[in-house]
């Protein structure tokens, strides 16, 4: 694994609506596995116009970003390359736009009718004015998070998930890796907490700053994504000829089918438990929390819902195949948008089954936990979890005659 921070590669045009944050100093805790580089230039966090009124401080600089999910940003030009990928910062927490139980605008008008800090109100209603309004606010939202902000609970998950990785990959589960996790000034964030509407967060307000191989979703939760304009998706990638498309492809499946894998890649034996824990999801999705890089890897970048479980022996083969069961949906139906725009623009390659399992074959014909086997049409995939303490397989069958 090799990272550049300092000499991006030519990459994909990144699409999205532009914003402008303005980065102030904040403290900040590195991935270990970050700290060989001087990254002290990230020890910032990064608010938009509208956060501005309650900030004690001007800002240091402001900085052009692309909208990227609900509450995120990245850069438009990649700032690393890892293992020959480039990679753009990411900004997970910069704020909402749309009230939470309505569809009201989230603006700074709002947020002084529901706060109780007068000087909150005063600074929100008395703060400049802008093209558009963007706020963190202080309401518990998915018990680890303020709403349109990110909280330390959710984000030193991610931190965890990021720094058990081989920087970006855990034995082929891809990650968008949590390089910094930065905290809001104090005073900053509790002016946010005064903003809520039924219960106040109490953690720590922080930003989750990542590396992402673009900001192209699988399905939902972006402007560009695989579901819903897969022609640009093409364009974008300059996935001009049959030979790139199949690298593509055999990419994403080589990817995903690790995602819907992971427990099996991850599995360790607790003596003391006497039960075996890996990695498992939890309200996190491959249509909305995987990103796709410019070569056809899916990479996972919302890692707050990547956690270790543990399970008995005996229950060792129903994890496996719950977690392909949970995502191969997702799965095949990226991958029928992406075969059906190569068939579109270079012709069709017959029986959509035999090309289906070619491609699986070839995308899986080195993977360590993973083994196939096809007869004919059928295709049924064996996983293998293995530990020092014990050997599990459980199959399933992707292709039936």
């Amino acid at each position: 694994m090799k990272a550049e921070p300092e000499s991006p590669t030519p990459s994909a045009r990144l699409s999205g609506w532009p914003i402008t944050l303005s980065e102030y100093s904040a403290e900040s805790v590195t991935n270990r596995q970050f700290r060989e580089f001087d990254l002290s230039r990230l020890d910032r966090c990064y608010l938009p116009a509208a956060m501005q009124a309650l900030c004690d401080e001007a800002p240091l600089s402001s900085l052009p970003f692309l909208e990227d999910d609900n509450r995120g940003a990245v850069s438009p030009e990649p700032v690393a390359v890892l293992d020959g990928q480039p990679f753009y910062l990411s900004v997970k927490g910069i704020g909402s736009t749309v009230e939470p139980f309505s569809d009201r605008p989230l603006d700074r008008r709002l947020a002084a009718e529901i706060t109780g800090d007068p000087d909150v109100r005063r600074r929100l209603l008395e703060g400049p004015e802008t093209d558009g309004d963007r706020l963190i606010t202080g309401e518990l939202w998915l018990r680890g998070s303020p709403y349109g902000g990110q909280g330390w609970e959710h984000a030193s998950t991610a931190l965890r998930v990021s720094e058990s990785a081989d920087l970006t990959s855990i034995r082929g589960f891809l990650i968008a890796p949590v390089v910094k996790v930065v905290f809001l000034p104090a005073r900053l964030e509790e002016r946010i907490k005064s903003i809520h509407w039924y219960r106040r967060y109490p953690g720590r307000i922080v930003q989750e700053i990542r590396l992402v191989p673009s900001n192209v979703r699988v399905y939902l939760h972006a402007q560009s994504t695989i579901g819903h304009n897969i022609r640009d998706v093409f364009d974008r990638f300059g996935l001009d000829s049959p030979g790139k498309v199949h690298r593509f492809e055999t990419n994403f499946l080589r990817s995903a089918v690790a995602m819907l894998t992971v427990f099996a890649r991850s599995i360790r034996y607790d003596p003391a438990k006497r039960r075996y824990a890996g990695l498992d999801f939890y309200d996190v999705w491959l249509d909305k929390d995987a990103v796709l890089a410019s070569n056809g890897s899916v990479y996972f970048v919302d890692l707050e819902g990547v956690e270790v479980v543990s399970v008995d022996p005996e229950g060792v083969p129903e994890k496996l195949e719950d977690q392909v069961f949970r995502s191969m949906y997702e799965l095949a139906y990226a991958y029928e948008q992406i075969e059906r725009e190569r068939a579109r623009r270079f012709g069709d390659a017959g029986s959509r089954k035999q090309q289906f399992a070619r491609l699986m074959e070839e995308a899986l014909r080195d993977d360590p936990v993973v083994r196939l086997r096809r007869d004919g049409s059928r295709l049924e995939m064996e996983i293998h979890a293995n530990s020092q303490e014990g050997e599990f397989r459980s199959t399933f069958r992707w292709v039936d005659d």
